[in-house]
């Protein structure tokens, strides 16, 4: 039997491509940014699964027996940790204690950069992302981590560390150059639940919202009309809603203001604990953050910068 030429091609091709699949290590994350991240610095080293996709909410969210085998079979498992995963920490202990490398990567960042969380007085707040400059601290605890199970790449990850980094600080100074095109009486940031406090200290926002840190807690009807007098005395223009957060308590809000007298409107909506839809740019945590930055700088009168490769499209050179 003759067996042709690009049979024995197409079969050659086809074992290499299992032998690298099968080469690659398997990397388990929780959430998107985290994915997009490792996605960077892993390279063409790792197959990396996230386990929470577009619009879920990792504060509530509760493993799959899926999630459970995946995180047990994984070479590397990461998470944000500072209880941002609440309901998954013991599912993390099981994974440890059976061997599994399992790795918090928020919790590699030096206490002093934390703020507290004022509904869990025990935990730090764990929305680092926010800060891009601390995202690019976790960028290299994320590096350290593939350089820990698998040393051999060690140079390759941190080196796409290094590439990653330097578009994280143009996506920092595009963040910056839109907050301060705001007006400074309108720099006040009124969400859902409170994921944007690192955004505020970084880029000079107040940050004011109606549920805590957790989207556990409830917020009552005193919550609600304590911020409807902000918007109302500070004639605030804008409120903004979350991808991954029920948008009941921001609609009272604006009817509250209403009845006062004062319209306002929802600025936009905005990702705060999960990415876009994947295959867009809002799918990937430096679009996520140039899209927030966009739409918050927008909906309180400011204006914004294009700078490419961050909120436009990288020109091709002819």
């Amino acid at each position: 039997m003759r067996i042709s030429a690009l049979a024995i091609v197409s079969a050659s091709l086809a074992l290499a491509a299992t032998s690298l699949a099968a080469a690659a290590l398997n990397v388990v994350t929780t959430t998107g940014m985290i994915s997009d991240v490792a996605r960077h610095v892993a390279g063409e080293h790792a197959i990396v699964t996230s386990l929470m996709g577009e619009g879920v909410d990792p504060h509530l969210y509760t493993p799959r027996s899926s999630d459970v085998r995946s995180i047990l079979g994984a070479d590397l498992v990461l998470y944000n940790g500072l209880m941002l995963e609440g309901r998954m920490e013991e599912l993390f202990k099981k994974a440890a204690q059976r061997g599994r490398p399992v790795h918090a990567v928020a919790e590699g960042l030096d206490k002093s950069y934390l703020l507290s969380s004022a509904d869990q007085p025990k935990h730090a707040d764990p929305h680092v992302w926010m800060d891009v400059d601390l995202w690019g601290i976790v960028t290299l605890e994320i590096a350290k981590a593939l350089c820990q199970v698998d040393p051999a790449n060690c140079e390759s990850y941190e080196r796409n560390a290094k590439t990653y980094i330097e578009q994280l600080k143009m996506l920092d100074t595009f963040m910056h150059d839109s907050m301060n095109s705001v007006p400074k009486e309108h720099r006040v940031l009124v969400t859902a639940h409170d994921a944007f406090n690192y955004f505020g200290r970084a880029y000079g926002v107040e940050v004011l919202a109606i549920q805590g840190v957790s989207t556990e807690s409830e917020a009552g009807i005193a919550d609600i009309n304590t911020l409807v007098d902000v918007l109302v005395s500070r004639r605030i223009p804008a409120v903004f809603v979350e991808s991954s957060v029920p948008d009941k308590y921001v609609r009272a809000l604006i009817e509250g203001t209403a009845s006062r007298g004062h319209v306002v409107t929802v600025g936009g909506q905005l990702f705060s604990d999960a990415m876009g839809r994947p295959g867009t740019h809002e799918g990937t945590y430096i679009g996520m953050m140039a899209h927030n930055g966009s739409t918050i700088a927008k909906g309180l009168g400011g204006s914004v910068p294009m700078v490419a490769g961050v909120n436009a499209p990288v020109a091709l050179s002819p």
